[in-house]
């Protein structure tokens, strides 16, 4: 990969005033990388405070005869989803460049709650901005949020939700960027984002393919996660690319398959496959979930799925309320929404061993499911 790209897509497309904030971000994060000492306080913070390894699961009762799928639990991760592993580790990057306030976006809230949570422990002023159809379908994680002592910034325009949410973080970077790091929630954005929340998220690849080689003595036939922006699938996608025998499957929302049917197009700051017209005019996205409503994706996600690697497919909101109430009547386990979606398609792989990503818990999306 050339510095900021994967193949096509990738790069920086953002106002002048902004390349030198990321220039900065790309020499302290590359400092960052090889430090024993970042990696020590990463490594202990994972361990002690985040819950890290988190543990693989083999369903009993979820998967149909004949299958095995194995869950990564990184709904037991602290706040209750994968998206703390990525908000420590920029968390530990912004305190190095010296920032004292902290800007982030959030869709489903997770990465709010989890921004809001190591703000908190660090001692971070923090503003999270949401849009305000998300903070309705997911007012818990708003309160979380507020009781972790952050400002939620309602985002009152567009489709009020993720999308419109991330440009306005955006723009309170570009005002305040002398003193503000921005702290995005997944692998998308300018140079040096995606390839740092890759890194973060890695870890959830790494341990579970280590896991899945002592518990059942082989690899997994499939691996599947869901993809929104992508954070959580390229994390455990990561473990697993260089192993040519097993199958990548991303699944997104049908309703904002920005893979599946989108095209080449510019989106908060990168180049990537984008739900787009001819022009280039970035369309709406739906889901049920509020962490796949999102019209765009990380760049490495495109170019996985050009170079043939990964396969992305789709999953409608029905099929994965269905997944929802399966997992929870058959398991015990409540997953996010989200994950829900790549439960749906695992059901339906015709091989034997899978290993699906559930990214987080689903005491989020209650007010969605009870009234669906």
């Amino acid at each position: 990969m050339t510095a900021g790209l994967y193949g096509a897509y990738g790069g920086r497309y953002v106002p002048e005033t902004l390349v030198p904030a990321l220039d900065a971000l790309e020499r302290g994060w590359e400092e960052a990388i090889v430090d024993a000492s970042f990696r020590a306080e990463l490594d202990l913070l994972g361990e002690r405070y985040v819950g890290r390894p988190t543990p693989l699961y083999e369903t009993e009762r979820f998967a149909p005869a004949g299958k095995r799928i194995l869950l990564k639990r990184e709904d037991l991760c602290h706040t209750g989803a994968h998206k703390i592993n990525n908000a420590l580790g920029q968390i530990l990057l912004a305190k190095r460049l010296g920032k004292g306030r902290i800007v982030a976006e959030t869709g489903a809230g997770q990465h709010g709650v989890a921004t809001a949570t190591v703000c908190a422990r660090f001692g971070l002023e923090c503003a999270v901005y949401m849009g305000s159809e998300d903070m309705r379908r997911q007012h818990p994680n708003v309160e979380r949020m507020r009781l972790l002592g952050a400002e939620v910034q309602a985002v009152e325009f567009g489709t009020k939700t993720l999308k419109e949410a991330t440009s306005e973080a955006i723009r309170d970077w570009i005002a305040n960027v002398e003193t503000t790091y921005y702290l995005i929630g997944s692998c998308v954005g300018p140079h040096p984002y995606p390839s740092i929340v890759r890194e973060l998220q890695a870890v959830i690849g790494r341990e579970a393919r280590r896991q899945v080689l002592e518990t059942v003595k082989r690899l997994p036939d499939a691996v599947v996660a869901c993809v929104g922006g992508g954070s959580n699938a390229i994390g455990l996608f990561a473990g697993f690319l260089g192993d040519e025998k097993v199958e990548i499957i991303g699944v997104e929302a049908a309703g904002a398959a920005s893979l599946s049917s989108g095209r080449p197009a510019v989106l908060h700051g990168a180049r990537s496959s984008v739900l787009a017209d001819e022009d280039g005019q970035v369309l709406d996205a739906h889901s049920i979930s509020a962490g796949l409503d999102y019209p765009g994706v990380g760049p490495e996600h495109a170019s996985l799925r050009d170079s043939g690697r990964a396969r992305y497919v789709t999953a409608t909101d029905d099929e994965a309320l269905a997944a929802f109430h399966r997992l929870a009547e058959t398991e015990g386990i409540l997953p996010a929404l989200e994950p829900a979606h790549a439960l749906a398609r695992a059901l339906d792989l015709d091989v034997d061993l899978i290993l699906v990503g559930l990214s987080g818990r689903g005491d989020k999306d209650l007010g969605e499911v009870l009234a669906s």
